[in-house]
């Protein structure tokens, strides 16, 4: 279990390793190739250091790296562009955003699927504003309004991954106490509500309710998200939210606990459509 960045630099680093020797080139040849000091390839091989997109680049280029989903992959690990050709937009956000969130967004921007369980909130890729207000006024106390708006900004920006070209594929288990928890006001709910039964409908987003009935499920321990990418699926990644920061697990044990209770958990779920009739229940007061 480690944060965000030393993770990242780490499977990045892997998977430089494995390209190099893929090719058949030892530490010493590929730092020549390149015009660097062997060290230098030692350093980012094992994550120990970080690594500039353009020096990514040239690496992927001595190797003959060619498929450009996996280049494109690996620099955003080395904070590179965003799954849409955009430079990190979230940068313009640092001064009000914790580094661990900015490494989430930038994982969720590159990402080909995500996986989350959600027992308090609704996932920020499905909230409205008001609600993503809300929720935010309530989670970081004291808030200045100015960094209020601009948190809210963040929160409706990532949404943009379902609306691209290839659209990150969202599957959402929510507990029944989501949907319940009043957020923000009945009328803030009530959009709220609207807006998931909207996304439930979209067809790369799938939405299940895990309804009380279900009982004691491995899911009462806390929300996850597992981050999915087509293009190499060892780099796939376990988030933890705390209330100060976010942990990432990559150990393929971990991810496989993982997954496997996300799989459960779905049989337990309602399928998609009694979860929207479901959703549509509670809106009436259910």
């Amino acid at each position: 279990m480690q944060y965000g960045p030393a993770v990242r630099r780490r499977k990045l680093g892997t998977e430089l390793r494995d390209l190099r020797t893929r090719v058949g080139l030892t530490s010493i040849e590929a730092a020549r190739l390149v015009g660097w000091h062997q060290s230098k390839v030692s350093r980012i091989e094992t994550g120990s250091s970080g690594v500039k997109p353009a020096d990514v680049r040239r690496l992927l280029d001595a190797y003959e790296v060619r498929d450009p989903e996996f280049r494109e992959l690996l620099l955003i690990l080395a904070g590179g562009e965003d799954g849409g050709g955009r430079q990190n937009w979230w940068h313009a956000y640092r001064g009000v955003l914790p580094a661990a969130y900015r490494d989430f967004i930038s994982l969720e921007s590159q990402a080909s699927g995500i996986r989350t369980l959600e027992t308090s909130v609704v996932p920020g890729l499905l909230q409205t504003p008001e609600y993503a207000r809300a929720v935010t006024r309530a989670a970081v106390e004291g808030v200045p309004e100015d960094k209020l708006d601009a948190l809210v900004e963040v929160r409706i920006a990532r949404q943009d991954v379902l609306r691209a070209d290839t659209p990150l594929k969202l599957n959402a288990l929510l507990d029944e106490a989501v949907l319940r928890r009043e957020i923000g006001g009945p009328e803030v709910m009530a959009r709220q509500l609207r807006q998931l039964r909207e996304a439930a409908l979209l067809p790369q987003v799938r939405l299940q309710v895990l309804p009380f009935t279900a009982g004691a499920h491995v899911g009462v321990t806390g929300p996850f998200v597992i981050f999915s990418f087509s293009s190499a699926s060892d780099l796939d990644v376990v988030v933890l939210d705390n209330l100060t920061s976010s942990l990432y697990l990559e150990r393929k044990e971990d991810l496989q606990a993982y997954v496997e209770a996300f799989n459960a958990l779905q049989i337990h779920a309602l399928s998609p459509e009694e979860s929207l009739d479901y959703i549509a229940g509670i809106a009436a007061g259910a």
